[in-house]
């Protein structure tokens, strides 16, 4: 770094005024620690946070009043499914993550999206994209690549093959493998496979996401597999959207939270990521299909068979019955019957005059749907976020606003909430705790170099919030809805949105690990 440079990084020490682009005045800075915010000014200078706080500017620099307003560090979405609509032409702007103030998404979660980690960073270069992307190796994919969804372990060659994508994933500029245990056919996986695919992981510096086996009544075994991958491979463990699934599990959050913190005491590295939410969201087949009938082509073929048949409705009653028989389920998108969105499964029953049983298998021989599913209990919801290992993610997608489904609504107002609702209206949790849970936090889990603080030399992923209007507006029934209250959103010293208005620039970067054997660029 040039002496030049260094000066204007450290503005406040040098008698040379500081040379910028835009400078924030008179804002509360909260940099991403868990330090409480304080009064300053900040000055980007292309790419670059230039300084902060007090300072003289050379030039004629873009002025932006902060009075009364928030500057924070751009937040970073541990968990997000935009891999496919991040390079799609109506959704690449990532425009329900801008207004929420999220500059860094990271895709390949729940052990699914692209294994060619090369070919899918030169496709969102091509088009570009409105935030950073991360991405990991999926598992789930991985497997399927190599093994198909065949129900068995992996045979030495098989796991030989997987390790070499595996390798080929790190050095393309992955940063970790995540997993989906309950997904086919990542639940094929055996402890022993997940840990030797980790290995390779792990010595490139990569860490391990997991959804795991279980989040209901199971959830402390899950954790503990987990664990015990992390211990194997030496790999830090990260718990994908934590939580406590279906009300015959409700309790177990602070268990769960003690055994993660039994583990950091000893020295692991555990960390997780929450959705400030009491309802989750995934495939109706997830929820209530067995997973060796998910993917069979002929379901009424098994259904009429005389020992499968009675074994596969048992089955998806029972699971339907930890559901409220279906009270809980809320179809979300099913393109077979757009009408039947936004109706739980039991009121959809009564309307057909059928038995749950049969909406499913009938919207499982269709195509399936995605369903959103109220099973979380809002006291363990608040107990969770309090923890300080725990950061926000949202697990949600892109979306397009015109189209016809009703998503959990989490891809629109995930971090408003919890910063908004739950920090600054809702005092459930300190304003520097809500945004450290989703700015540093979130980097250093990562290792995501010069990125998640409002420090001086940084990049200028920089939001700019009033913290009187910043809040979610998305609901369940409304689900469409954009955030309010980021009144400037800089990506990569761009700016993003300029009044509350998107300027429509597709400033975000494909972000590639920097493997320590490999030394891939960043």
């Amino acid at each position: 770094m040039s002496s030049t440079a260094l000066c204007l990084f450290v503005a406040i020490t040098c008698a040379a005024n500081v040379e910028a682009d835009y400078v924030i005045r008179g804002a509360v800075v909260y940099d991403g620690t868990a330090e409480a915010g304080r009064k300053a000014d900040v000055a980007i200078r292309g790419e670059r946070i230039v300084a902060v706080g007090q300072f003289d500017v050379a030039g004629k620099p873009r002025v932006i009043d902060g009075t009364g307003l928030i500057v924070a560090p751009g937040f970073i979405d541990l968990h997000t499914h935009c891999d496919s609509g991040i390079v799609q032409p109506a959704t690449r702007l990532n425009l329900n993550y801008l207004t929420q103030g999220v500059t860094t998404i990271v895709t390949g979660n729940c052990g699914s999206g692209p294994v060619d980690v090369a070919a899918y960073f030169k496709k969102i270069e091509d088009g570009g994209a409105g935030t950073n992307v991360v991405h990991l190796l999926p598992q789930g994919s991985l497997r399927r690549q190599v093994i198909g969804e065949a129900e068995r372990p992996a045979t030495p060659d098989e796991l030989d093959r997987m390790q070499q994508l595996a390798d080929r994933a790190m050095r393309d500029g992955a940063w970790g493998m995540s997993s989906g245990l309950i997904y086919v056919p990542s639940l094929y996986a055996t402890t022993d496979e997940l840990s030797e695919l980790m290995k390779v992981v792990a010595g490139h510096g990569g860490f391990y996401a997991t959804h795991m086996r279980n989040e209901n009544t199971r959830l402390l075994e899950s954790i503990e597999e987990a664990l015990e991958i992390g211990r194997r491979s030496g790999a830090p463990v990260h718990l994908s959207h934590f939580k406590v699934s279906g009300q015959k599990a409700w309790g177990l959050a602070a268990d769960a939270i003690q055994a993660v913190r039994e583990a950091r005491a000893k020295g692991q590295v555990v960390t997780a990521d929450q959705y400030p939410y009491i309802a989750s969201s995934t495939s109706l087949g997830a929820t209530t299909i067995p997973a060796r009938y998910r993917s069979t082509a002929d379901l009424t073929e098994i259904l009429n068979d005389e020992r499968q048949g009675p074994l596969l409705r048992a089955e998806v009653e029972r699971m339907l019955a930890e559901r409220g028989n279906g009270q809980s389920i809320v179809v979300a998108s099913y393109a077979k019957q757009r009408a039947w969105q936004g109706k739980n499964l039991k009121q959809l029953a009564e309307q057909e005059g059928k038995p749950v049983l049969d909406i499913v298998l009938e919207i499982h021989r269709n195509g399936g749907a995605s369903i959103v599913n109220f099973g979380m209990s809002e006291e363990e919801v608040r107990l969770i976020m309090q923890e300080p290992f725990v950061a926000t993610a949202s697990d949600g997608s892109t979306q397009d606003p015109s189209a016809d489904t009703l998503p959990h609504p989490r891809s629109y107002g995930c971090f408003p909430r919890k910063i908004g609702r739950y920090g600054m209206a809702g005092k459930m949790i300190s304003v520097e705790h809500a945004i450290r849970s989703s700015s540093g936090l979130p980097a250093d889990i990562l290792k995501l170099p010069e990125r998640g603080y409002v420090k001086a030399g940084y990049y200028a992923d920089v939001v700019v919030l009033d913290p009187a209007t910043f809040t979610d507006t998305a609901t369940f029934d409304k689900p469409h809805s954009y955030a309010t209250g980021v009144r400037y959103l800089f990506v990569n010293g761009g700016l993003a949105i300029d009044g509350e208005k998107s300027t429509g620039q597709l400033n975000g970067r494909v972000l590639r690990h920097s493997s320590p054997q490999t030394d891939v660029g960043s």
